[in-house]
């Protein structure tokens, strides 16, 4: 039987920037009775063992699975103000982040890529440190780190949006790499469906880049 596990003793909150990336990317959360707590990747340890909760989905894209516009609008709800807060704090369009939001992951403030990535921001846990999000599932705390990077996405590469969401998707790396959008059909559709919903959302705007 495999299992992919770790065991702690840490604080709760520290913990969760410490998780390892595991295949299915749904973590279980189980304490043994001297208080030591394990991560892992496999649904049931042994009887020795207290289960606590599931921290995370199944990954990002299934966050999105059979979820209508009426549903997404209810999951987006608590959450608008924090994105209109930080959104006008890092000089962005509200509507440019809930779009982002949206594509990765459908506002499921629990989701969990099939590489690690998390929250309703999806920041990898490299980034989320480097941004001081300590919480990447606390919903206030992965907005303003998602936020902020892609504030800095925009600024590296002097305001083009369609850099800016490249970036933010495939790494600032690569885009200076292949000077443009990366030839990576992710990265690709990615920037096409983030500008399509923004369209929908300013079909008045008249910004640029939302003409290509």
């Amino acid at each position: 039987m495999r299992l992919s596990t770790i065991g702690v003793t840490a604080s709760f909150s520290l913990l969760l920037t410490a998780l390892p990336v595991v295949s299915s990317a749904e973590i279980f959360i189980y304490q043994e009775k001297d208080g030591t707590t394990w991560f892992t990747d496999h649904k049931a340890l042994s009887d020795d063992f207290q289960f606590i909760r599931t921290y995370g989905r199944p990954t990002a894209t299934k966050s999105c699975t059979g979820v209508t516009r009426e549903i997404l609008n209810n999951r987006a709800k608590p959450h608008m103000n924090w994105v209109e807060h930080y959104a006008q704090l890092y000089e962005l369009d509200h509507r440019l982040v809930k779009s982002v939001i949206e594509v990765e992951s459908c506002f499921d403030a629990y989701a969990v890529s099939r590489v690690g990535a998390r929250g309703l921001m999806q920041l990898m846990p490299a980034t989320a440190k480097e941004l001081g999000v300590s919480e990447p599932f606390n919903a206030r705390q992965n907005i303003r780190g998602g936020t902020s990077y892609l504030r800095k996405m925009m600024n590296r590469f002097d305001g083009d949006v369609k850099l800016a969401l490249a970036a933010y998707n495939a790494g600032p790396g690569a885009v200076e790499k292949y000077k443009g959008i990366p030839p990576y059909k992710e990265t690709q559709s990615y920037v096409k469906r983030i500008l399509k919903k923004f369209r929908a959302y300013s079909p008045d705007s008249k910004i640029s880049y939302l003409s290509n």
